[in-house]
């Protein structure tokens, strides 16, 4: 009897036992299948933070299909448009206007990288869209053989906006070609040959200025640029010297300073560096120094504040001359001043611009002095779509639309805006390494610690950039290892734009940090 009374506790011990096992298997299947239906479909769009409005409408996209699109691309386009295809779902874009763009589905996007920095007052900005217009209906094209108005209204309005003696123009279509016409002018007027750059630099493709780019992503295995040598570039984050009060930037790095008052040990190493470049790897007498005022595709990289001052001296001292490469830190961009250039206290003797320079219309323009433009005669030099007249008309419509819009103190008040804030995001994140710029030109250097502050992986920079995507923003990346996220929009963007750009940034790392 005791003996069929203990089998029978037993038996209610077992079931009790079994009954919970089951349980708990159904709440986990049940889990599984609830976090299996939420990947599939997007977050409720109450979890993701609310996009600015809007009042525009963009048209409906009655075009080819994407898979057409794709196919074409593959088969028809170069491969290389393939190979910088942004994202792992590609953004087919339909329509702009001002920040936004929208895609052939009618999903619309803030656009933080215009381009490439390339449109600086607005996608299809009105007033310059209006200027097209009435000059596509009066005259599309003819050469400056000819004496036409556009050319010469646009040169003179151009020329204001620099000191003397910086007040001939030459036109050209784009940065590549202005720099490698700089190139050729610089090479004239010494009589020297090599060119001096910073390592980590872009100054364009072309087989001239593929030698003054100092990045290998950009190079070819064939031989180019002969006579162009790289420096150090006085990256004050990721070189070997920098603190806390190096650069001119609302945003200073997180390196400790040891530096007295009014003092840059940083600066004095990487002039020794210069200096060092001077003495091994070129001649005794130069041509020229080429720079950026802030590295754009090297990732927003700013130097000591008087770096640029004591390098121009060293430069020409060897009979070299300056050229200011403001392909993307021109128009007002940088915000406190006009040219990148003005911030360094700095007069360069040639200066270079493209992209901003017609809000995305194919243009790009070298100034320089009327001593250095007169040895350039020597020879012909021609080029028949510099100065075309719709092109002159469209950038003469940006100078006067970013005066009038008051659009280079928009950018350095929703820029200097944006780099705090994301300062703090700094603070937060252990993947923040930087945040630096000026204006609307800024880096935000990603890490895999900010101890080591080596480069975070490229997966990773991928699946937030894809993330901050998905959530309707568009930023760009750069960097020698693709480390750092570009963001240099129109500079029509507005606080609001940037506080939701900022609220979808650190939605994207959070995601990322919690699933690492």
């Amino acid at each position: 009897m005791l003996h069929l009374f203990t089998v029978v506790q037993f038996l209610y011990a077992l079931f009790f036992c079994l009954r919970n096992v089951l349980r708990t298997y159904t709440f986990f299947k049940l889990n599984a299948c609830a976090s299996s239906q939420k990947s599939a479909f997007k977050q409720p769009t109450e979890d993701l933070p609310e996009m600015p409005p809007c009042n525009f409408r963009p048209e409906q996209y009655k075009g080819m299909s994407k898979e057409r699109m794709m196919e074409i691309r593959k088969r028809n386009c170069s491969p290389m448009t393939m190979k910088v295809t942004y994202y792992k779902k590609p953004v087919f874009i339909h329509q702009g206007y001002m920040q936004w763009l929208w895609d052939v589905d009618g999903t619309r996007y803030l656009d933080l990288f215009a381009g490439v920095a390339t449109v600086s007052v607005g996608h299809c900005h009105p007033k310059v869209t209006a200027a097209a217009k009435q000059q596509l209906d009066k005259l599309w094209h003819t050469t400056n053989i000819y004496v036409y108005p556009a050319l010469h209204e646009y040169c003179e309005k151009l020329a204001s906006y620099f000191p003397d003696p910086l007040k001939v123009i030459y036109l050209t279509n784009s940065g590549s070609e202005a720099n490698d016409l700089a190139m050729l002018m610089a090479r004239l007027y010494t009589g020297n040959f090599d060119i001096i750059t910073f390592r980590g630099s872009y100054h364009g493709g072309s087989p001239q200025t593929m030698g003054l780019t100092s990045n290998a992503a950009y190079k070819y295995p064939v031989a180019n640029g002969l006579g162009c040598t790289n420096t150090m570039c006085p990256d004050v984050f990721r070189g070997p010297w920098g603190g806390s009060h190096c650069r001119d930037s609302p945003v200073q790095t997180i390196r400790d300073c040891g530096c007295a008052p009014g003092h840059c040990m940083a600066n004095d190493r990487y002039i020794e560096q210069l200096k060092e470049t001077l003495v091994t790897s070129v001649p005794n007498r130069i041509a020229a120094f080429f720079g950026e005022p802030i590295q754009g595709v090297g990732g927003a990289v700013q130097y000591p504040k008087n770096f640029l001052q004591d390098a121009y001296k060293l430069i020409r001292e060897r009979g070299g001359i300056c050229i200011a490469d403001e392909v993307q830190t021109g128009f007002g961009r940088t915000g406190n001043h006009f040219w990148g250039f003005e911030g360094h206290d700095v007069l360069p003797d040639m200066v270079t611009m493209a992209k901003g320079i017609g809000n995305g219309f194919p243009m790009g323009a070298v100034v320089t002095t009327p001593e250095i433009a007169a040895s350039f005669s020597k020879g012909v030099h021609f080029n028949t779509f510099g100065g075309n007249p719709v092109a002159c008309a469209v950038a003469s419509s940006v100078l006067d639309t970013i005066r009038e819009d008051g659009t280079q103190r928009n950018s350095l008040e929703v820029g200097t805006h944006l780099m705090t804030e994301l300062a703090k995001l700094r603070d937060k994140y252990e993947i923040i390494g930087d945040v630096r710029g000026k204006g609307l030109q800024i880096g935000v250097e990603m890490v895999k610690d900010k101890a080591s502050r080596e480069p975070l992986p490229a997966d990773a920079m991928n699946e937030i950039f894809e993330d901050v995507k998905d959530m309707g923003v568009l930023i760009g990346k750069g960097g020698l290892y693709g480390q750092t996220f570009r963001i240099k929009p129109p500079m029509c963007i507005t606080r609001d734009d940037a506080d939701f750009f900022l609220a979808v940034f650190d939605k994207s790392l959070h995601n990322y940090m919690e699933k690492r």
